[in-house]
């Protein structure tokens, strides 16, 4: 049985987040300010509209309020109806308007979904045209919004085949039109804040035949959040597309862009790439929460042992630092920890970015642009007559970089870049086979640095196990040890795991590489001449440590 309240008595919201601690009076005061002008000083829904808009509280954490305060409860998506219930007597434009669902009728009771429990006169206005008594549950606007999409599509909404024709200029002030509707705006807003709030690191946005698919990213990995009917899709990608100033008439050409957003109270930068696909545009959103993210060594989770050799790189006057490794690997977090523990002040600190994901106070920052043809090469040899300590160059992608960069650290200067290799070894190999000479090699290369991220094992519920004796053997670990393994639970999305830690092994060339690297050595070669603790090996004693399982040891 749902739960039953009839017109409850509302206590005021604003005490109860004041008390709570969610919002405090300096905060309030805007959104009282905001009503003031608005003309809604009086409505308890225009002061909750204005928290939301200023990001001092999301709306999912409203709705939570909402349901505490009152003792109702709260909505997920699976408790909406599979069918429209009364349709004949209340008509989808009334119910999108109004913010509310009919979700069941039990025992002559008819149950409604409501963002807003404080507009009490919906419910009057639902019991005279149903002759019906009602009670309520408190909705989150992003699953009613879906609900109300799935079970009262729009007929007139654009095809995917009509998607596919040549823009006209009818076509994008449609798709203007369509992308300013209100529960557009709002779903696209709560997709964003939903992204921020639960820490996914990016949001994929994917038109299917018969869906539009949202997936979440979180800890490396992609979670389905929710789908949207087809219907929808023109209207959520033109959205997103005028917030990152596209050109939403394009939909043959890729496209880059960015959104700044003020999501609970502080600003969030999000990257934002389009490109063509079979069932329209897919949209992929990179989430750069400069407050989610510590640029400190302690919280990469790096050994203490590799930190204090990456510092002492990292102090060295001039030569080349190296952070390496795949794809979505850290490296780019890592270089701006590096950037950010260096004096800022008696040094000329400069970046050249491709794109620039943080701004760091105190560093002059640059962006590549190779649809004029800037691009690393050229930025590089123009920012070297600007008087640089310090250049970060985003990545060393072709011989005229790696060499404009050897000849800039042989002038007294230190540059920090990335390279895409497995090891520390292969980037010394790499940039042989680039063709750097290899006492160029060795005369600038100050250290590399070789990572991985490695998700962490939930605290709250990961048990414990005793360690398998294959395993241990071939690592040489005591077969009586505990280890830890993935259970699930709501606080890691049922996953085992929450958060990820940075591995790493590091390389400090010295004499005998440089004559490995003369002689043509290979990559194993140079491995073990190097004698460092291999990412393997770090990945192994995160295992025995209790931080991760054996499974995500498993691929190194």
């Amino acid at each position: 049985m749902l739960d039953h309240v009839t017109k409850p008595d509302v206590p005021d919201l604003a005490a109860y987040l004041l008390a709570t601690g969610q919002i405090d009076t300096t905060g309030l005061a805007r959104a009282d300010a905001i009503t003031a002008e608005s003309g809604t000083a009086e409505s308890g829904q225009g002061r909750a509209a204005a928290l939301v808009q200023l990001g001092l509280i999301g709306e999912r954490s409203l709705a939570q309020a909402y349901a505490a305060m009152l003792s109702l409860r709260l909505l997920g998506a699976a408790d909406y109806p599979q069918a429209p219930i009364l349709p004949a007597r209340l008509r989808p434009r009334f119910l999108r308007d109004a913010r509310t669902l009919p979700i069941a009728i039990e025992d002559g009771v008819l149950h409604l979904a409501m963002v807003d429990p404080e507009r009490a006169f919906i419910r009057e206005a639902i019991e005279a045209a149903t002759g019906l008594a009602t009670s309520i549950a408190i909705a989150v606007p992003i699953d009613l919004d879906a609900a109300l999409a799935r079970l009262y599509p729009d007929a007139e909404a654009s095809t995917p085949e009509a998607e596919a024709e040549e823009p006209s200029e009818a076509d994008a002030e449609r798709l203007k039109d369509m992308a300013s509707e209100a529960p557009v705006i709002r779903l696209v807003n709560q997709v964003i804040a939903r992204a921020v709030e639960t820490q996914a690191s990016d949001i994929h946005i994917e038109p299917e035949e018969d869906r539009l698919r949202i997936r979440y990213r979180y800890d490396g990995a992609l979670v389905e959040a929710e789908t949207q009917p087809v219907s929808m899709a023109p209207a959520i990608i033109s959205r997103i597309k005028i917030m990152a100033r596209l050109d939403i008439a394009e939909r043959r050409l890729p496209q880059d862009g960015r959104i700044k957003l003020a999501v609970r109270g502080h600003e969030v930068d999000f990257r934002v790439s389009s490109i063509p696909s079979l069932h329209g545009e897919t949209i992929s959103i990179r989430v750069l929460d400069r407050g989610a993210v510590r640029f400190d060594f302690a919280a990469l989770g790096l050994d203490p042992a590799i930190v204090t050799q990456f510092r002492e790189a990292l102090a060295s006057r001039n030569g080349i630092v190296l952070v390496t490794g795949p794809t979505g690997s850290g490296k780019t977090t890592t270089l701006y920890t590096a950037l950010a523990s260096l004096d800022g002040v008696a040094r000329n600190i400069t970046t050249i970015e491709d794109p620039i994901e943080y701004q760091l106070r105190g560093v002059n920052q640059s962006q590549v642009k190779p649809q004029i043809g800037l691009d690393f090469a050229q930025l590089l040899r123009a920012l070297l007559r600007q008087d640089p300590d310090v250049i970060m160059v985003g990545e060393i992608r072709d011989l005229e970089t790696a060499q404009i960069a050897a000849r800039a650290a042989l002038t007294g200067h230190l540059v920090l870049s990335t390279l895409h290799t497995n090891s520390a070894a292969a980037t010394v190999t790499r940039l042989r086979d680039m063709g750097l000479e290899p006492y160029l090699i060795a005369s600038v290369l100050r250290g590399v640095l070789a990572q991985r991220l490695i998700r962490r094992l939930c605290e709250d519920c990961k048990r414990p196990a005793r360690i398998d004796p294959t395993f241990a053997r071939r690592f040489e670990i005591d077969d009586g040890a505990m280890i830890f393994h993935p259970v699930g639970c709501a606080s890691c999305r049922h996953t085992g795991y929450r958060g990820r830690r940075a591995i790493a092994e590091f390389l400090v060339p010295d004499a005998s590489i440089a004559v490995l690297l003369a002689e043509g050595a290979s990559e194993a070669e140079i491995a073990m001449a190097a004698g460092m603790r291999s990412l393997e090996r770090a990945a192994v004693d995160a295992v025995v440590a209790g931080e991760t399982s054996m499974d995500e040891s498993a691929s190194f």
